[in-house]
């Protein structure tokens, strides 16, 4: 639509056109207006310039004024909209070297830092940092990582670990702190752990108090105290086993969950896995029970019964079909910690249809 008083200044002016223009007018320039030599080619070729000499410039000028406004109230518009998180920060403390929370550098004991929801933490290979959050719990950085806060508050605390190494110290209830990496999920069931990330996102996490869930795509891991679990992109957390399993054992279990191996190899590494275990390896069988195929499945049964008498109401046929109830009887049995916990934050993870669904 044509506006006239943009355009040579007639017509009625629009309202807020008009407030802009006051608001403006504190920064009117009042002094007396320069002097310009004369261009010699502008009276050799008046026409070329005929337009400097017309009522358009200054319109010209309030248009472009205008329009600056308002890009500039739409600009503030805008950043007045963008929410601002209010969940509780996590004090980061240097411990060694200059670790980086976002662009600021700690370079001394006295320098403090908050690290925000979105906010990386970056340690080099000469800095190391703790987290603390007083309800959750406190993360120790090794040199040469990269940590970032992606949710906290509201009984639900989550970083990403995207390399590196740290050791986690949570007294928070189970399941309320998680850490990412690029090929698994560790969710805390009241523990204390040190997991580790690799340039190629594979990983490894061991569990020095409590248990730890390792979870990627419904491949779920549980690491007790002792333990261990090596972790890849592709495949996920691979079967969890204690450090101090024999070296054929965690060898063949490796194989087994990693590497392409003919059906005769496949066969070898698991018939040593089962060989080698001992009774405190019966968690090791029970996971491996999910993890071969309906014809060796047997095979694990019998080796995991021979270590440890099969639960109250639990059957054999039932355990090769892999009932929920009787696997979560089987892992109790253990001692290892209560299934339940698990169950509860696998509902919690769930898409809303499922939650419904499940009550």
């Amino acid at each position: 639509m044509k506006n006239d008083y943009l355009w040579d200044g007639s017509g009625e002016p629009d309202p807020e056109l008009k407030s802009i223009e006051k608001s403006l007018a504190q920064f009117r320039y009042s002094g007396r207006p320069p002097d310009f030599p004369v261009v010699n080619s502008l009276s050799r070729n008046p026409s070329r310039f005929a337009f400097l000499a017309s009522g358009w410039t200054p319109r010209l000028a309030a248009a472009t004024l205008f329009i600056v406004a308002l890009t500039a109230s739409i600009w503030l518009l805008r950043l007045s909209s963008v929410p601002v998180s209010n969940a509780p920060a996590w004090d980061v403390a240097r411990l060694a070297g200059a670790p980086r929370v976002g662009s600021f550098s700690l370079v001394s004991d006295s320098s403090k830092a908050q690290l925000k929801v979105g906010q990386l933490m970056v340690t080099d290979n000469s800095s190391r940092a703790s987290l603390n959050v007083a309800e959750v719990g406190e993360i120790y950085v090794d040199p040469g990582s990269r940590v970032r806060l992606i949710e906290s508050g509201s009984n639900h605390s989550r970083l990403a670990l995207e390399l590196g190494t740290i050791h986690a110290a949570i007294w928070a209830p189970p399941g309320e702190f998680v850490v990412d990496t690029p090929s698994a999920t560790a969710v805390d069931l009241g523990c204390a752990y040190t997991l580790h990330v690799n340039d190629d996102g594979s990983g490894t996490l061991r569990t020095t108090l409590g248990w730890v869930g390792f979870h990627k795509d419904g491949h779920d891991s549980f690491i007790p105290a002792g333990a261990m679990c090596t972790t890849r992109p592709a495949q996920g957390p691979g079967t969890p086993y204690f450090e101090d399993a024999s070296e054929q054992l965690r060898s063949a279990l490796h194989a087994f969950d990693f590497e392409s191996l003919s059906a005769a190899d496949r066969e070898q590494a698991l018939h040593t896995v089962l060989a080698q275990a001992r009774r405190r390896d019966a968690f090791t069988l029970w996971h491996l029970l999910a993890r071969v195929n309906a014809d060796e499945r047997p095979l694990v049964y019998d080796r995991l019964a021979s270590l440890v008498a099969p639960p109250a109401n639990v059957t054999r046929e039932g355990t090769l079909a892999l009932d929920p109830q009787m696997m979560d009887a089987w892992w109790n049995a253990f001692d290892l910690g209560d299934i339940s916990v698990w169950r509860f934050w696998e509902q919690e993870q769930a898409p809303p249809l499922l939650k419904k669904a499940a009550r």
